[in-house]
């Protein structure tokens, strides 16, 4: 029976990291054309990670995509627990590892619940649980921390991007194009971050849960300001450069 050191070794792992990554890109190019959608046509649809599955499970073949998705998200969830048993990771990169997993398993839960036919918004979910927290001084003193890791952590994002600290994820040679798609996608992924902390913040300070949100109410909250049309189309241009950025990732990530 292989350990799992011999697994992490295995061409079959190599793959099913590939098609993970692969997974992960395409959530995101979706989100990114959602997000023009709503920048330049108003549109209903759901510009988050919620959104774009909800829109790839509406294309043909739609259901058996979505579970090709959940499968390869999990994957990636059981690469960073490997990652932190046998990575020898330092603390900052553990703590790294622990954030991605969780993303991806949120992520993979997501995919496996449309592909069973839920259809409650990601939008709503967030307002609904800031409310039931909101009900008491505590609840409301866990939303603003919420908001400030929010906050915190698309500050991190802008950091990889500024610092190209997310070439420490590749092996071997990184073109100019892949830094350029890798500062963009993290730069935006940034923005994205810190609206949502600054919404959730501000919702607790306001009493008003309707104020809090994910991706999708950053995206429109970004709309709404001065050439938010503007700003909404960058921040959408960068998250899709982020999504080729994940396919370039699948063929060179360091595990």
């Amino acid at each position: 029976m292989r350990t799992a050191e011999e697994a992490q070794q295995s061409r079959v792992y190599d793959y099913a990291i590939t098609v993970g990554l692969i997974a992960y890109g395409v959530v995101y190019l979706l989100i990114a054309w959602i997000a023009l959608q709503v920048a330049w046509s108003n549109s209903s649809e759901e510009a988050s990670q919620q959104g774009a599955l909800k829109e790839l499970a509406s294309k043909p073949f739609g259901e058996g995509l979505l579970w090709i998705v959940a499968i390869g998200l999990f994957v990636l969830v059981i690469w960073k627990v490997l990652e932190l048993v046998y990575g020898h990771l330092n603390t900052e990169k553990k703590v790294s590892s622990i954030g991605r997993g969780i993303v991806y398993l949120a992520l993979g839960v997501s995919a496996v619940k449309v592909a069973m036919g839920s259809s409650q918004s990601g939008t709503s979910q967030s307002s609904g649980m800031t409310a039931k927290l909101m009900e008491n001084g505590a609840g409301r003193v866990l939303v603003v921390i919420g908001g400030l890791v929010l906050v915190g952590v698309g500050v991190r994002q802008i950091y990889k991007s500024v610092t190209k600290k997310f070439l420490e994820d590749l092996t071997g040679g990184v073109s100019r194009p892949t830094v350029m798609l890798g500062r963009a996608g993290y730069a935006a992924k940034g923005v994205a971050f810190i609206t949502m902390g600054v919404l959730f913040a501000w919702a607790s300070i306001s009493y008003d849960p309707k104020k809090a949100g994910g991706l999708d109410t950053a995206m429109r909250t970004l709309k709404d300001q001065p050439f938010g049309d503007v700003l909404l189309t960058l921040v959408a241009l960068g998250l899709a450069c982020f999504g080729v950025y994940c396919f370039v990732w699948s063929r060179n990530a360091k595990h």
